[in-house]
Formats: structure tokens, C-alpha cells, sequence
């Protein structure tokens, strides 16, 4: 973007010079936030809606809100200092794990929709390092791989925040490096229950679609870009329902890489979103579609996504032995699925 004086944007301490930014054709309809967000490095959305709500930052030499869609050759104006935030640390916290199994090498936990596995660029301002699996970590097995560095101590790898199941975690150096060398391998065999709208069309499948960021969206992953990763998903149908919410499906999903959102944006991609990920496109309630059963309410989906790490089979990364892991359904996604169930029509 040539027209925006970028050189010396660092996100730290900016002076109180104005900055001014131009907008090009290209970054026209997004919003200021994410507008200023995306342009400065090292700069969170947070800062910034701090500093319009402070109106230290002028579009066109007015104020707007956070929500303005930028059009092309708007100037934008910063006149306030943005400040970097403290470094982020990893603090142990005395928080509740289920801990499947444990030994001096690894451990194999069961984490909880709605963690967060670590710390990163993307935490909140206020609470950017509070109630993850690293900081729980910390605190019950005192000492971990640092390989990933001290904000990732342990994680070999990742599942989403709202996404619940066994994940593997390494307590040594020498661990972390031959469970990584498994993953990468793609030698570690994982399986997922997902429950979806609607019906597949066919029994089982291999969705092999590349996934990158949404340019639109941010905050979203899709399979419509120039330029993705590679990622396959494998899926099989264990259960179809009818009911008086419409036609749902509980799959089997198999991976054979990770990517970021890799479950959900494939199972979208065919028009099957996961249900309670409304991010990619999963409905909010499910509103009675049967004539014949007017009393039954709406039924709305759990506060989470309905996709859960059931198993997990892979070689310690002493001696080479197999182990496997398995993980029941949570109590909400039970609950969920017996609802589905009792109202199912045959």
C-alpha cells in the first residue's frame, strides 16, 4: 500500500505525530477496527477500539465508529500512542484436568470445550493469559517440554477452544520431539465425533479441499482461496436423524493434517456446518419444521461446537510401545443428542 506511510508502524509507542493511512481499492468495506488492526503490526483489535472510542482516530478528519465500513481513498488519521502490551507469560493455575493417563515422559488429558490451549496474539487485552491448558498444565505437572516455547510448554499439538477430547501433552525436551516427529509424519491416528445439519449425501468421504484465511472474515478459515494449505478430512456416517428440528448426522471425522478450523470448515464446505459453530454457518435454534407435532419448542444447540476428540492412538516416544486413548461424549453433548434423539421421527 504505498499511499499509507507504513515504515515506522511497529505498534509500539507511536509518537504524537499523526499517523495517516490511506485506503485502497482492495481494502475497501472492512471495518475501521479491522481495517487498523490488519495495517499496523503488532497491533490488536482491542488497541485499536480503544483509541477510536478515545477519538484519536479521524477518517477523513471525522469521528467514526469502530463498525465504519472504510471505502476506498478514505485518510485515516491516528493521533494517539499505541502502546505495547506486557509480554505474555504462562502462569501456573490451579484449574481441574482429567487426566487420562500419565507418565514420566507424557501425559494424555481430556480437555474441556471452551479452554483455550495457550496464550497467543489474538488473547484479550484483560484477561490475555488466564484459564488456559498450558497455565493448568503448569501448576499439575510442574515441569514440561519447552520446545514450543515457555507460552506453549508441553503442546505437541493444539485442538480449538471450543472443541473438546484428548490431547497430548510432552513433559521432556527429547518427548516433544519424537511425538512432533509422529504428528508430522502423520503416524498418529485421531478420530472425532462430529454431529452436523443435515444429511450427507453419501455414507463416507475424503474432503481434500486446501484451506487459508478468509480475506472477508479474519477471524474465519475457508477452502475458497488462491492460496491454501494442504488438508484432508475423512468422514463416515454412524447415525442419521429425522426430527422435528430437520435432518442431522453424527460423523466419524478422521484427519490426516491439522490444519487451523480444519473439521469445521471442510463439514461446511459440503453445506453441513457442525452444529453450535454459528462462526461457519451452523444455525442459532432449531425451530420445530413438523406440522404434526406443534408443541414441541425450538430446540437450541449447546453453548459450544459439537465436535469432540474421541480417540487417539500414537507410539511413546520411549521404547516405541503403541498406546491408544479413547474419550467418551461430554454430559452437554449427550444431553444434546438424547434431545435429538426422543424427538426423533422414524
Amino acid at each position: 500500500m504505498p499511499e499509507s506511510k507504513l515504515s515506522h508502524l511497529s505498534g509500539l509507542d507511536q509518537g504524537p505525530s499523526p499517523t495517516r493511512l490511506v485506503v485502497s481499492a482492495g481494502q475497501a468495506g472492512r471495518r475501521l477496527d479491522q481495517f487498523l488492526a490488519a495495517t499496523i503490526p503488532d497491533v490488536s483489535r482491542t488497541q485499536v477500539q480503544r483509541l477510536i472510542s478515545q477519538e484519536q482516530v479521524l477518517v477523513n478528519d471525522k469521528k467514526q465508529k469502530p463498525s465504519y465500513a472504510v471505502e476506498s481513498g478514505d485518510e485515516i488519521s491516528l493521533t494517539g500512542a499505541i502502546k505495547a502490551p506486557p509480554p505474555l507469560r504462562a502462569e501456573p493455575e490451579d484449574i481441574p484436568l482429567d487426566i487420562v493417563y500419565e507418565d514420566d515422559s507424557l501425559a494424555v488429558v481430556n480437555k474441556p470445550a471452551g479452554m483455550t490451549v495457550h496464550a497467543g496474539a489474538g488473547s484479550s487485552e484483560r484477561a490475555r493469559n488466564r484459564g488456559t491448558l498450558v497455565n493448568a498444565l503448569l501448576y499439575h505437572f510442574k515441569k514440561l517440554s519447552q520446545v514450543g516455547g515457555e507460552l506453549r510448554a508441553g503442546i505437541v499439538h493444539r485442538l480449538d477452544k471450543e472443541t473438546s477430547g484428548l490431547i497430548v501433552v510432552a513433559k521432556s525436551d527429547a518427548a516433544h520431539r519424537k511425538l512432533a516427529e509422529q504428528f508430522s509424519s502423520r503416524t498418529v491416528k485421531k478420530k472425532y465425533l462430529a454431529l452436523v445439519q443435515g444429511w450427507p449425501r453419501h455414507e463416507s468421504g475424503t474432503i481434500s479441499s486446501a484451506i487459508g484465511r478468509d480475506r472477508a472474515r479474519r477471524t474465519r478459515m475457508s477452502t475458497r482461496v488462491r492460496q491454501g494449505r494442504e488438508a484432508v478430512s475423512h468422514y463416515r456416517v454412524l447415525e442419521r436423524m429425522r426430527t422435528p428440528w430437520g435432518k442431522f448426522a453424527l460423523l466419524e471425522v478422521k484427519i490426516d493434517t491439522g490444519r487451523t478450523h480444519q473439521i469445521r470448515v471442510h463439514l461446511s464446505s459440503l453445506g453441513h456446518p457442525v452444529v453450535g459453530d454459528a462462526l461457519y454457518g451452523a444455525a442459532r435454534e432449531y425451530k420445530n419444521q413438523s406440522r404434526h407435532q406443534g408443541s414441541i419448542r425450538a430446540l437450541r444447540p449447546p453453548a459450544r461446537n459439537f465436535l469432540h476428540a474421541a480417540e487417539i492412538e500414537f507410539l511413546h516416544p520411549r521404547g516405541a510401545k503403541p498406546l491408544s486413548f479413547r474419550s467418551g461424549l461430554p454430559p452437554e453433548l449427550e444431553a444434546f443428542l438424547e434431545a435429538l434423539h426422543q424427538g426423533a421421527v422414524e
